[in-house]
């Protein structure tokens, strides 16, 4: 089993808690996507970003001193956004932190696809931005089948707790020998299960947390999940999508 979880906008660095456990394994086309990056001027690249003035300042001084091996930050601690809040990664105990450097993987426009304890330097670089480097279109275009191909040749079960943006990097490409089961966090309205985007990734962190603490291996234990108020819905899912309600109050 591997999970694929998203990263965040918002980074920070931490080299005292952990130390990186290596160095990441796309780290050439990275080195590509920097020096697309260098070639664009502010306001193209404020543009790619679609951020305001002091986000797109604080990115520019970011990649004018940008170093892809020094003083680098363990993935699992860079990122900062809800997701990463609800999972809660710097107190892990150690055999949680043990079964997310086994199963847990991150993936990112810039990266590509992230072990937990890869070291990483704070970017900005969303998956769906229109980047166009080496005669691609766009990162989908770019990163291709190579993010797939790693995960099957590590897995045959990729448990989707990504957003659509990050999970179309991967899901277009894994072979038939690799089930995806894709988990929707949401509610009912009308007979529709609506998602509210800040409760799924409340959800997603939680979840992450959960299948660590309790060293989720098979796709069925996912189903007595039962935290936020979200348990399993039977009649909304199958073997292929998990689908998890928030219950009423």
């Amino acid at each position: 089993m591997r999970i694929i979880i998203s990263p965040a906008k918002k980074m920070r660095v931490d080299t005292d808690s952990f130390a990186p456990g290596g160095l990441p394994a796309f780290l050439p086309e990275t080195g590509r996507l920097l020096a697309a990056l260098r070639g664009m001027d502010g306001p193209q690249l404020q543009k790619l970003w679609k951020c305001n003035d002091a986000i797109a300042a604080l990115n520019l001084e970011r990649l004018a001193h940008m170093d892809l091996e020094r003083g680098l930050t363990p993935a699992l601690l860079s990122y900062e956004g809800i997701q990463y809040r609800y999972m809660a990664p710097g107190v892990f105990d150690r055999d949680a932190l043990d079964y997310v450097k086994e199963h847990l993987r991150i993936l990112s426009g810039f990266y590509g696809l992230l072990r937990p304890f890869d070291g990483v330097t704070p970017y900005r670089l969303e998956m769906a931005a229109p980047l166009r480097v080496d005669g691609h279109k766009d990162l989908y275009s770019f990163w291709g089948d190579k993010l797939a191909r790693a995960l099957a040749a590590e897995t045959d079960l990729v448990v989707n707790l990504a957003s659509k943006e990050y999970s179309r990097a991967v899901s277009p490409h894994l072979p038939s020998s690799v089930a995806l089961l894709t988990c929707t966090f949401g509610e009912e309205k009308a007979g529709k299960v609506v998602e509210k985007g800040t409760m799924c990734k409340m959800a997603r962190g939680e979840m992450v947390r959960w299948m660590a603490e309790h060293n989720v291996g098979r796709a069925e234990e996912l189903q007595t999940f039962h935290r936020l108020g979200y348990a399993f819905s039977p009649a909304h899912s199958d073997p292929q999508h998990y689908v998890f309600l928030k219950e009423e109050p």
